[in-house]
């Protein structure tokens, strides 16, 4: 029996497809039409949602200019809703943000913001990307000096991370309510959205929108050397990452040194890809979190399997057409021993 479309029964690519065809040009100012009928809209919904990309789907919808908006009551609404939301979360975050940055300075220390307002600035409004922790970079000898700052009593949650010195010398400073907040170079910024995404199996629509806006944002004065010096192996990450965005979502890189390299991906990655958005949100729960409480882990241990994009970037392999399947098993290896290493540190934390 063939299923109408939007059904149970589609598989993970089906959905994928759909997410992928509701974010097309998603992040422009004034994206491609989108006229999904009523089941279509249905069927898209959840998945937006899960992908932290209902306020792209509700900004295509209303830019359609079609009649297709529904009442408040419609399939819509909660697309206009997670809009509204991330509009909130929008004001907020700026104003956390607002308050970390000086209250690091007083201790001496000197943040780099990555990631969340430094990916949402590129989109036309503030309420088209949802929030998290405000993503910091410090210098290694401030890290200690940096969480003693913040403390319990940081005015929002931050998630610190070591620095990269060649990062910061190239950063600069962007005004964000009378604070200069400092932000990486567009080359290092588009650099690290695509490694993250990457290293996180693209699991989330979300993180490809972000490369896709940060693509087409990017100043007529752009360093490609830059973008892909260092590791070669990373750097062909960097392009396969560009090369997605342009395949699944329709990114428009214009003319690149980098075009025919990032046209040549490998057969398996736009569909690993999809199936995995077809999936759900792709959020995981760390598995040290079972520790003391082990109901439930080993439906969410299923979750951990590596998928192809994860497993080739977690053991730096190749971008080519080889089976993916020994770089998963070698990545779940190497990652079961870094868990077994850490594992008395976690039972010390979880039985304390």
């Amino acid at each position: 029996m063939v299923r109408p479309a939007g059904s149970r029964g589609a598989s993970a690519l089906d959905r994928g497809r759909r997410l992928a065809d509701a974010l097309a040009g998603a992040w422009r100012a004034s994206p491609p039409p989108w006229q999904p009928s009523s089941a279509e809209l249905r069927a898209v919904v959840p998945l937006l949602l899960a992908a932290g990309c209902g306020a792209l789907g509700w900004w295509r919808l209303r830019q359609t200019g079609s009649g297709l908006t529904p009442p408040p009551d419609g399939p819509a609404e909660p697309l206009h809703a997670a809009y509204r939301m991330h509009a909130l979360q929008g004001a907020i975050h700026e104003q956390q943000i607002s308050r970390v940055v000086p209250l690091l300075r007083e201790a001496g220390v000197e943040p780099l913001l990555v990631k969340g307002w430094a990916a949402t600035r590129l989109y036309p409004e503030p309420g088209l990307r949802p929030y998290g922790d405000i993503d910091l970079l410090v210098s290694p000898e401030q890290h200690r000096v940096a969480r003693e700052a913040l403390g319990a009593g940081a005015p929002a949650p931050v998630d610190l991370h070591h620095e990269l010195e060649d990062v910061f010398a190239r950063s600069r400073l962007v005004s964000l309510r009378n604070v200069d907040v400092r932000i990486p170079s567009s080359e290092d910024h588009l650099r690290l959205l695509c490694l993250h995404a990457l290293r996180h199996g693209v699991s989330r629509a979300l993180w490809l929108c972000d490369i896709a806006a940060a693509l087409e944002a990017r100043p007529s004065v752009f360093d490609w050397d830059r973008l892909l010096a260092g590791d070669p192996r990373r750097s062909e990450a960097v392009v396969v990452a560009l090369g997605l965005a342009r395949a699944v979502l329709g990114a428009e890189p214009g003319t690149t040194p980098v075009a025919s390299r990032a046209e040549r991906l490998p057969p398996w990655l736009v569909p690993a890809t999809l199936r995995q958005w077809g999936k759900g949100s792709g959020l995981r729960e760390p598995m040290g979190s079972f520790l003391r409480h082990p109901r439930g882990a080993f439906a969410e241990l299923r979750k951990h399997w590596p998928n192809p994009i994860e497993g080739t970037m977690g053991v730096g392999a190749p971008w080519n057409g080889w089976p993916r399947l020994p770089f998963q098993l070698t990545h779940v290896l190497v990652r079961g021993a870094r868990f077994a290493r850490g594992l008395p540190t976690f039972l010390r934390a979880a039985f304390r």
